[in-house]
């Protein structure tokens, strides 16, 4: 018991795969999804800041570093199943709460625990730092979904969690890196060669066209 418990469950996280039960021409583990959501996250913080809002730094990054700690006791949940409903995602996300709160308990010295709590809580919520994860979040999920259709995966998943991911960074579209985002960076990915592109392109575009409907 004590912190070398976390800092050896901390390689758990390299051994849960993400999207699992579902063929994939690469492997993507929670660890490298942590690690790519925080700099994705430090270039929306950039933009935003860039823009005059003021970016908890200290915050963004404790938040997109930490916020799929839990998945070490859940493991994975693919997201069609993990929102299937608002009473699911809530019962979700309180064993996690809880099993996160019982390991800070046990593990964590008594000094820095009200530390950890706060450090691993959920991290999305209404402050530009936790709308910053938010939409970071889905963009590393929107482009490992991208990848696998760009290799011609023919599972349908894939098409499904691409749509689901973009619509939900379009709910942010308020904010000035999300709007970078579908200005500048969704119409370079577009032009990357791959074959399913006509199907991907109309997709993507309805949905940006919703947008302004």
């Amino acid at each position: 018991m004590g912190i070398h418990q976390y800092f050896k469950r901390l390689s758990d996280l390299e051994k849960l795969i993400r999207l699992p039960g579902k063929f994939k021409y690469f492997e993507h583990n929670v660890a490298a999804h942590s690690f790519k959501v925080t700099k994705i996250a430090q270039y929306l913080g950039t933009v935003e800041e860039y823009h005059g809002n003021e970016v908890d730094w200290k915050s963004l990054y404790e938040k997109a570093l930490n916020h799929d700690f839990a998945e070490i006791f859940t493991g994975d949940i693919k997201t069609p199943v993990k929102y299937a409903s608002g009473e699911l995602k809530k019962l979700f996300s309180q064993v996690e709460e809880e099993m996160v709160d019982h390991f800070i308990s046990e593990e964590i010295p008594e000094q820095y625990q009200a530390i950890y709590r706060k450090r691993l809580q959920e991290g999305k919520d209404d402050s530009l730092e936790g709308q910053i994860l938010s939409v970071a979040d889905k963009i590393d999920l929107l482009y490992e979904t991208f990848g696998e259709i760009q290799k011609r995966n023919p599972e349908p998943l894939f098409f499904e969690i691409y749509e689901m991911s973009l619509e939900t960074i379009m709910q942010f579209d308020h904010l000035n890196s999300v709007q970078d985002f579908i200005e500048n960076i969704i119409p370079e990915m577009l032009t990357e060669k791959f074959i399913p592109k006509s199907e991907l392109r109309e997709t993507t575009m309805s949905i940006l066209n919703n947008r302004n409907g």
